[in-house]
């Protein structure tokens, strides 16, 4: 498939995206650079902004099996995962499987589950499987976990881990509309809710398709060292106490391939990288006097000035 049909297949994801999410376009290519490279998004902002209307257009934009599941304190692995019944009849056990075992899984106040039941996503997220009673279950494929959470509530929340918050592949603050765009979004709710009137414009097999295409895109030498000078840029800087790891340098680079492809290219250039650095690499380092959930501000402002300092390749 050419790069223009495979654009022409993006550009059908983001018209439709377009539809209902009103001036959130950098949203909807973070959504989509995660849904090309195979991972998972991690929305956060206060309530009402549009978190889970994102999430479910991409959802609805893609024909394949979608679950919304609302964390709640008393949500169990087992309502995630599945579990194993044993069948009298003849003396087996049988897997049930779980809500997780869909190909959009949107995890509402992902914060607001006990740790427990927030790793049970972990091993979904990271090997695309789940592990019960010692069996392996391997999940379908396109799977992605679209997670949203508050994060300036902290009564009745569980803070994410930092192993949990390195699985998600970007983490995307919504902020408010503007108000042209406040105004669209309430002209458009006069008949009800926009988002159900969509339909799917491509299937699982496109998608796939389409993820299998990311990795040919092609990646100059010089940008494995502009990559890596910024990774080792983190380590070395003085206000994070923890930088990048090398799983968040792998995700970066996948990332800067499914954006060049989303944005009609065969190969990526410096500024692939530079637009998706806060997004990917913000949550995965640890600034000094830090303080969970009220720092992404300022560690997006300290990649930005790591971004600044790197020499760019030409």
């Amino acid at each position: 498939m050419s790069t223009t049909e495979l654009r022409g297949l993006v550009g059908l994801l983001e018209d439709n995206m377009r539809r209902v999410v009103l001036g959130k376009d950098e949203v909807i290519h973070l959504c989509l650079v995660a849904l090309l490279s195979g991972e998972h998004v991690l929305l956060e902002d206060v309530p009402g902004v549009g978190k889970t209307l994102v999430g479910k257009a991409l959802a609805r934009s893609v024909a394949g099996v979608f679950c919304r599941l609302q964390f709640t304190p008393d949500l169990l692995p087992s309502d995630i995962v599945g579990s194993s019944v044993f069948n009298s009849k003849t003396s087996e056990f049988i897997f049930n499987r779980g809500p997780v075992f869909a190909n959009i899984v949107l995890a509402d106040e992902i914060n607001r589950a006990p740790p427990r039941t927030q790793s049970a996503l972990l091993e979904a997220m990271s090997d695309h499987q789940v592990s019960v009673d010692g069996l392996t279950h391997p999940l379908p494929r396109p799977f992605m976990v679209i997670a949203t959470q508050n994060p300036f509530e902290f009564e009745g929340t569980y803070v994410l881990p930092e192993s949990q918050l390195d699985r998600f592949l970007v983490r995307i603050s919504m902020g408010y509309p503007s108000r042209e765009d406040e105004r669209q979004v309430l002209v458009s709710h006069r008949q009800g809710e926009p988002v159900d009137e969509l339909r799917p414009v491509l299937d699982h097999e496109q998608i796939v398709s389409l993820q299998d295409s990311v990795r040919e895109v092609s990646v100059e030498e010089s940008l494995y060292d502009y990559l890596l000078d910024i990774v080792e840029a983190t380590r070395q800087c003085s206000d994070l106490h923890v930088g990048v790891s090398t799983r968040g340098a792998i995700s970066l680079y996948r990332a800067a391939q499914a954006s060049a492809l989303i944005d009609g290219r065969s190969f990526v250039v410096p500024d692939d990288i530079k637009r998706l650095a806060p997004a990917v690499l913000a949550h995965r380092v640890i600034p000094k006097g830090y303080l969970h959930g009220q720092q992404r501000e300022t560690v997006e402002a300290i990649i930005r000035r790591i971004l600044d300092e790197t020499a760019t390749p030409s």
